[in-house]
């Protein structure tokens, strides 16, 4: 879990923008969308399939 220290010359705007951009990084919130709802296995291999194929014809 991403930790930021807070400074007296902080405001809490900036440490709050400097948190998400930590967690952003971390993919905190990627993960936490991704395990929101279950997914079957068989619909989770047909999207990874489709993925690729779009990035095939994208490069």
């Amino acid at each position: 879990m991403p930790e930021i220290r807070v400074h007296d010359h902080d405001s809490l705007d900036s440490a709050l923008r400097r948190f998400k951009k930590d967690l952003a990084k971390a993919g905190v919130l990627k993960e936490l969308k991704k395990r929101r709802h279950y997914e079957k296995p068989g619909v989770k291999r047909r999207k990874k399939a489709e993925a690729a194929r779009s990035r095939k014809r994208r490069g």
